[in-house]
């Protein structure tokens, strides 16, 4: 019973790291970005967490189709983006590591600061895992 108290603890902990979060309770200049990037975007969401003890806004946009994610500080600074992507849009070492990965399900490119990378989710005997790749096709994860 002991642990079962633990593993409440521990899911309620991880639910308060990610919270939905309205326009009007963001500050300031994470409210400037917001109004900035979705000009020509549909916003789907809003969330609030905190990652390594930094309090971080997440934007959930889609811009001519595509999903697009934004991290944002409190100071409203773009921190990384995410764009949903397709196989023949990433680089050669990238596409090739990800066919050997398994079935391709979806694919993003990863900007933070001048740094790409790409994340994709691949499918492989049945079960799905996240893969994480450096421009060169390293598998980071």
């Amino acid at each position: 019973m002991k642990l079962f108290g633990v593993l409440i603890a521990i899911a309620l902990l991880a639910g308060a790291a990610e919270q939905r979060i309205k326009l009007a309770d963001l500050p300031a200049p994470v409210q400037k970005t917001v109004q900035e990037q979705t000009k020509n975007a549909q916003l789907h969401g809003l969330s609030k967490e905190i990652e390594h003890g930094k309090t971080l806004y997440e934007i959930e946009t889609t811009v001519n189709g595509k999903s697009r994610d934004l991290l944002v500080d409190a100071s409203g600074r773009i921190v990384e983006v995410e764009e949903a992507t397709t196989l023949d849009q990433v680089p050669a070492a990238v596409q090739t590591a990800l066919t050997k990965a398994g079935r391709i399900l979806k694919i993003e490119t990863v900007t933070k600061g001048n740094v790409i990378s790409y994340e994709a989710v691949v499918s492989q005997d049945g079960k799905k895992r996240e893969v994480a790749l450096t421009a060169d096709g390293v598998i980071e994860k």
